[in-house]
């Protein structure tokens, strides 16, 4: 497999060239102000006349890292735009979405160890057998629909648990299902608006990955 080789996936792009997506690459800082926002909000809270976390917990700045990953990746392949900065793209993501699923079925839905780790693995493989079914319909974005039902999946059971993080979780998924509807009309709409919609996903998908962070932090922290 030739890892150089150029990837055109999105309607912004009309030639190879480093600056061939400038919106859909600028708008990644979203990603590095969502990190740094969270990590100031995370901060500011541990400050708060609140219980705190066990001391060395990693979990959080470990998902604002992977979050400052993503904004890296993203802009690396819409701009390099090879098979190499695909992957720098879509793994931060992957990690992220799989991970932040452990902590939720730890923090949020408060359920044992092995229970969340085998639902995580559950969600992977069922999320990978999946995506195939629907890429047919609406494309790559086909990959990103287990990540939303998840979102709202747990934010159901929240509420039925009755616990806090159920309202945010459900606003999230909701921003989510908009982003991703905006990720999926970029190409067949590209004819009426050559710009194309992607940079409004990665714009929304800040705004939803930050307040994932937050609404765990303030489980977290709460717990």
């Amino acid at each position: 497999m030739d890892w150089t080789r150029s990837i055109d996936a999105y309607c912004e792009r009309l030639d190879p060239g480093f600056w061939a997506e400038p919106v859909n690459a600028l708008t990644n800082a979203g990603f590095l102000v969502a990190a740094a926002a969270a990590w100031i909000f995370w901060r500011a809270e541990q400050q708060r006349d609140v219980p705190r976390t066990p001391a060395g917990d990693w979990a959080v700045p470990a998902l604002i890292f992977i979050l400052f990953v993503i904004g890296i990746g993203s802009f690396l392949f819409h701009t390099i735009a090879t098979r190499w900065s695909a992957l720098a793209d879509v793994v931060p993501i992957a990690v992220f979405i799989h991970f932040y699923f452990f902590l939720a079925m730890r923090r949020i839905l408060c359920l044992g160890l092995v229970l969340s780790v085998a639902l995580t693995l559950v969600f992977l493989f069922a999320g990978y057998g999946v995506a195939p079914l629907l890429s047919g319909v609406i494309g790559s974005s086909a990959s990103y629909v287990p990540a939303a039902v998840a979102i709202l999946a747990v934010a159901a059971v929240a509420r039925r648990l009755n616990r806090a993080a159920a309202g945010p979780l459900a606003l999230v998924g909701a921003i989510f299902m908009i982003s991703l509807a905006f990720r999926t009309a970029d190409i067949p709409f590209c004819p009426s608006f050559p710009l194309g919609t992607h940079f409004v996903w990665h714009c929304l998908n800040a705004v939803v990955l930050y307040l994932l962070i937050r609404t765990l932090i303030r489980t977290s922290l709460r717990s």
